[in-house]
């Protein structure tokens, strides 16, 4: 083994990661195909009892191995029986997985990195009332089981991270690689500060949407959202309108930033407001698409015009019948996350790796070199 690496390098994809993973396989096998070290995937088995109970096992030693393993807690399409019925798994089912499968290699690795792309109760994240703290608690559980690192996208709110200040807490937004699938797939698109705007659907979103404005050097414009906080409908205020501030839109290219798609009622009644208003062409720059309710809702708004593009990451679970969708976009994340692996396992700093500022403004300066001509 390379003493340039900090341990013998092992992934471990949970259960729904496989066609994930075996990209990021890819990528790391390619760039060391001239190195002993070569990766070593192996997927997790966590077998069940009929009773649905399970266990975790692991099939090779991990002492002294660098270990990163890779967890999808929102893949609904992965089951298990369970008193003779096949049971979706839920986010609960996946995270008690991964405790299973950091338990089962029982305090022999070297190091262990969660790389979890949408955090586990990421949504639970702050106390209004008498009520738990999910997130929090979660974080701190992989963290007493011996987790070093975690690694997660766009989390709803990183501040979570304070419920383990003393350990490693990294996230990644996917800024560069959502621009770069936006020239690649609309190459007529305008970057012009004149021609385009970011949008923030609500007030939550505004710390990514200021970044995208800021690099992009373009206007930023946001709505805010009216609840009726004396209702609690399926555990939240229902939105009773989105209020918009900022410059007018009229005529100009529109890019909505957000971290995810739940039912889409929401980013659907923010693109309709746009379009009264005079927006041109609406993109939706989402980084996970969770379509808790299918696709009738993006369906019916993509026939009646409110959007033209919905690029959602590869990051989470893909429902069947995404990608054949005209209005959608898939942004590859595989060679990103095994290039911060990779970067990770020879212990190095992933600093320019989370903040890509000067690859961002080469595809603007590519692309506006290519439509000039």
């Amino acid at each position: 083994m390379s003493d340039s690496l900090y341990g013998e390098l092992s992934v471990i994809g949970m259960r729904g990661c496989e066609k994930f993973v075996d990209q990021v396989d890819y990528y790391l096998r390619e760039w060391r195909s001239h190195d002993e070290d070569i990766t070593f995937i192996n997927m997790a088995d966590c077998p069940r009892f009929g009773s649905g109970e399970a266990k975790g096992l692991i099939h090779t030693s991990m002492r002294g191995h660098d270990v990163y393993i890779i967890s999808d807690c929102f893949n609904h399409g992965v089951t298990y029986r369970m008193y003779g019925q096949n049971v979706p798994m839920s986010p609960d089912d996946h995270f008690q997985d991964l405790k299973r499968t950091i338990a089962a290699i029982g305090g022999k690795a070297s190091r262990i990195t969660v790389i979890m792309p949408m955090l586990y109760e990421g949504r639970q994240h702050k106390r209004t009332t008498r009520e738990s703290l999910d997130c929090a608690l979660a974080l701190q559980e992989l963290v007493n089981m011996g987790v070093s690192n975690i690694l997660t996208f766009d989390a709803h709110d990183p501040r979570v991270s304070n419920a383990i200040p003393l350990t490693g807490f990294d996230n990644v937004r996917p800024t560069y690689q959502m621009i770069k699938a936006l020239v690649r797939n609309v190459p007529d698109i305008s970057l012009s500060h004149d021609d385009i705007m970011i949008i923030s659907p609500d007030e939550g979103a505004i710390s990514r949407t200021m970044y995208y404005a800021s690099v992009m050097g373009i206007e930023l414009g946001m709505f805010y959202k009216r609840r009726n906080y004396s209702v609690i409908i399926d555990g939240k205020n229902p939105i009773e309108a989105h209020e918009y501030l900022g410059k007018d839109v009229r005529g100009k290219d529109v890019i909505v930033v957000d971290d995810m798609i739940s039912s889409g009622d929401s980013i659907i009644d923010v693109a309709r407001q746009l379009k009264e208003k005079g927006a041109k062409r609406i993109f939706f720059f989402v980084t996970f698409g969770l379509f808790t309710n299918g696709f009738g809702v993006m369906d019916k708004a993509y026939e009646e015009g409110l959007f033209t593009k919905c690029f959602t990451t590869n990051l989470i679970y893909q429902p069947e019948g995404l990608l054949d969708r005209e209005w959608y976009g898939e942004v590859n994340m595989c060679k990103y996350v095994a290039l911060m692996i990779d970067t990770l396992n020879q212990d190095r700093s992933i600093s320019t790796l989370l903040n890509p500022v000067k690859k961002i403004h080469s595809v603007l300066d590519a692309h506006k070199n290519s439509t000039q001509k």
